[in-house]
């Protein structure tokens, strides 16, 4: 179970750091034409702001297990990106973007998995 819950922690890190890159690195104008419409409805900044969470949680998936530093992080960061998945599941729906929710749900189980298993039974 420790690996499996490696793997999903992985794979979420990887996800959310390039969302989140791809958010801090294109200006806003950009992101909408690329098919995030959603970034219509709010700042460059909050817009910005969403890509540092996403970010600051794809690190706090792996960094405090690979360093052993602050370990209890990891299902801290979990749980802040599942919430983080909520949001989004959210504003998804209030736009009408059904095929979007899906994959917030994907994420949001995820994480959540990775947040039960690291804080319960295979916490570090």
């Amino acid at each position: 179970m420790n690996i499996v819950l490696w793997v999903v922690a992985v794979v979420l890190a990887l996800a959310f750091l390039a969302a989140g890159a791809m958010k801090l690195s294109r200006p806003k104008a950009g992101l909408a034409e690329s098919g995030l419409g959603w970034v219509e409805d709010f700042s460059a900044g909050a817009v910005k702001g969403i890509g540092v969470v996403e970010v600051l949680g794809a690190l706090g998936l792996v960094l405090p297990a690979v360093t052993g530093i602050a370990p209890v992080l990891v299902p801290l960061a979990a749980t802040g990106l599942a919430l983080t998945m909520v949001g989004a599941a959210v504003v998804h729906a209030r736009r009408g973007e059904t095929p979007m929710i899906a994959v917030n749900v994907v994420l949001l189980l995820l994480a959540a998995f990775v947040a039960w298993g690291r804080f319960g039974s295979y916490a570090f």
